[in-house]
């Protein structure tokens, strides 16, 4: 049976939308910067079109991208994960996102929760492992929460803590903090918890750590990326 396409009932080709959907997450940028720059390149839609766009499309990317993702992950035999968690205002009210982050430094999931205690660790950890596997070693930080959470899921030998262990994880969250001005923080948990997602994903699936890299590795795996892009959810 063939696939039907996600873009049949658009009259909007798919390459503008995957344009639109790309700058908005990928790029520090507002739905009217994205507008403005789309417009420049003589492509006339409103913010309001990319903020639809962005929210029927976004995730839809998201989940292609780890569908093609964690059958590689899980090959690795010695994953080693990074956990760390962040407060992150919504409507003035404190919450947390938690991260889980591998040793290469792929973001591999983020929850959002009210609070950072035992059963809100152990939610994370639960649909981190169910997702992509157990891993080798655990890095945390001392927060309390992370142990008695291992400890529920019969994993709390192979757990490490130690100064600078955890930057990997702490360091993380940057390019999430500049998207997070760019849009004004966030209104509601289940946008936020969205966002974080699909965030992560095309976070992953471009390269950023160039400063590793020379000028002709970099320009070939960012060209692979973008190739890659602009075959997603292609018919």
């Amino acid at each position: 049976m063939t696939k039907r396409s996600p873009f049949r009932y658009f009259k909007t080709s798919p390459e503008i939308i995957r344009l639109a959907v790309m700058l908005y997450i990928r790029f520090p940028l507002s739905l009217r910067n994205v507008e403005d720059l789309l417009h420049e390149r003589g492509i006339e839609i409103s913010h309001e079109t990319v903020r639809y766009r962005w929210n029927r499309f976004g995730p839809m990317f998201a989940a292609e991208i780890r569908r093609r993702r964690v059958d590689r992950m899980r090959a690795c035999r010695h994953w080693r994960w990074h956990l760390d968690e962040v407060y992150v205002k919504i409507n003035g009210a404190t919450h947390y996102l938690w991260r889980a982050v591998d040793h290469e430094g792929e973001v591999l999931g983020s929850v959002v929760t009210k609070t950072r205690d035992r059963k809100a660790a152990l939610k994370f950890l639960r649909k981190s492992m169910k997702r992509h596997g157990r891993p080798e070693t655990i890095v945390t930080d001392k927060l309390r929460s992370y142990g008695a959470a291992l400890k529920d899921l019969g994993r709390g030998d192979d757990r490490e803590m130690g100064r600078w262990l955890n930057n990997r994880a702490e360091n993380s969250y940057l390019p999430f903090r500049r998207r997070e001005r760019a849009m004004l923080r966030f209104r509601r948990m289940r946008t936020l918890q969205k966002f974080t997602s699909v965030h992560a994903s095309v976070h992953n699936h471009f390269p950023t750590e160039r400063h590793l890299q020379n000028r002709n590795i970099y320009k070939q795996t960012r060209a692979a990326a973008l190739a890659e892009w602009r075959g997603l959810l292609a018919a």
